[in-house]
């Protein structure tokens, strides 16, 4: 039997797992990464790659599950369940819906900012120092709005939140957003910036991290594919892929949105769901936005680098279903022509989807599981995995080696789901 030994087994390749290979190979320890496509194929490659403190407010909160019952009759809603049958998401859907609370939503929110805010703080340095070169910039997102009753909710639901937890959103005036954007159609009724938030392109961020793993002396096996776990004794022995054999003093499981399907394998109830997003990448427009861009109606992510331009977000619930649903696309184009003066770049790059792993009271899973002694937990990041990845990187590394840690890792344990 082929087997690979190293400190540290990484079951996963995009930028979860790339940011704890890369602070675990700084700690000192031996890593190798199995990665079912290529690094960053998965989530990691097509989202809007956005630096968000902003978002910490969490989806979940009272009259959310109504919206979300209502879009089974829109499949171009930006928050979109697919009304089939399907017995994990139903459950999963419950379990959601216990969470729509005031208070949970205060106990997420705190949570979410303090790893967003950490990973915030750690990204410039660390892709100063490595030399990533994945178009980093440091503009602040501009949250848009054409009506005010838009800003209105925003402004008790969002800004407000914010306040409480310390990141900084600034209120402008619709004279105000349009002077400082001009690639917006005039009508605006007002906005919300976040000066603290930034952008980079994530599919440059995972390759460099990738790099810069294996530069440290990480090896990465790509197309590896798992197909079952050796245990003995309380721990994981072995994972055999489809390229071979390997073992771990340590394995870390950052499968993202595979995490609760290879989780059942070791008798791990993850209880996760797949929130389908979408993307349109384009060559750069003549008059391509200044800031990265939230239109807060349509519910358009609008990110510009130097090299490209991409449309992105809306969240569907349809379980594992693959394949682009072309209204969903279609609705990304629509909301871009409602709110920007040349909404698509000249030639269109990439059509996108990808599954973002969606934990059932949206924070992530990150720590020692309670059932294998040897293995950590360290994925559903949500939407959030480029924005918190450097900070969950941090924290693993940290625990795996008994050292301190920088954030309270008590609000993201996997014992709260008994894994």
């Amino acid at each position: 039997m082929d087997a690979s030994r190293s400190d540290v087994l990484i079951l996963g390749g995009g930028v979860i797992g790339l940011a704890c290979a890369y602070y675990l190979l700084k700690s000192g320890a031996t890593v190798r990464i199995l990665e079912q496509g290529t690094p960053g194929c998965g989530s990691s490659h097509g989202n809007c790659g956005t630096i968000t403190p902003s978002h910490a407010a969490p989806l979940a909160m009272p009259g959310v599950l109504g919206v979300a019952l209502r879009s089974m009759l829109r499949s171009d809603a930006p928050l979109y369940l697919n009304p089939r049958f399907d017995g994990p998401r139903l459950r999963w859907m419950l379990g959601f819906a216990r969470h729509c609370n005031w208070h949970d939503f205060e106990h997420a929110a705190r949570a979410r900012a303090a790893i967003l805010l950490r990973s915030r703080a750690l990204l410039p340095g660390l892709i100063r120092d490595e030399g990533l070169d994945c178009e980093f910039g440091e503009g602040g997102v501009l949250y848009a709005y054409r009506t005010a009753q838009a800003l209105q909710g925003d402004e008790q639901h969002h800004a407000r939140v914010l306040d409480r937890l310390g990141v900084e959103v600034q209120r402008l005036r619709g004279d105000e957003v349009e002077a400082m954007e001009p690639a917006l159609k005039p009508g605006v009724a007002g906005g919300l910036f976040h000066p603290g938030d930034a952008r980079l392109r994530p599919d440059r961020y995972a390759a460099e991290l990738a790099r810069r793993v294996a530069e440290l002396g990480g090896s990465i096996e790509a197309g590896a594919r798992i197909d079952h776990f050796g245990t003995r004794d309380g721990r994981i022995d072995f994972v055999r892929t489809t390229r071979g054999v390997f073992r771990g003093d340590r394995v870390v499981m950052a499968l993202g949105a595979w995490s609760p399907l290879l989780g059942k394998q070791l008798g791990l109830q993850l209880p996760m769901q797949p929130g389908k997003g979408y993307s349109l990448t384009y060559t750069r427009p003549v008059h391509a936005p200044r800031h990265a861009l939230v239109l807060r109606e349509a519910a358009v992510c609008v990110t510009t680098w130097e090299s490209g331009y991409r449309l992105g977000s809306t969240m569907e619930f349809s379980g594992y279903s693959e394949g682009l649903n072309r209204k969903r696309l279609e609705a990304l184009r629509r909301g871009a022509a409602q709110g920007l003066q040349e909404p698509e770049g000249p030639q269109l790059l990439e059509e996108w989807w990808g599954w973002r792993p969606m934990s059932v009271d949206e924070v992530p899973i990150i720590g020692p599981s309670t059932r294998w002694s040897n293995l950590t937990l360290a994925t559903a990041h949500g939407m959030l995995g480029v924005s918190m990845s450097a900070a969950t990187g941090e924290l693993v590394a940290a625990m795996l080696g008994g050292n301190d840690v920088s954030i309270d890792p008590a609000p993201y344990a996997p014992a709260r789901f008994g894994a």
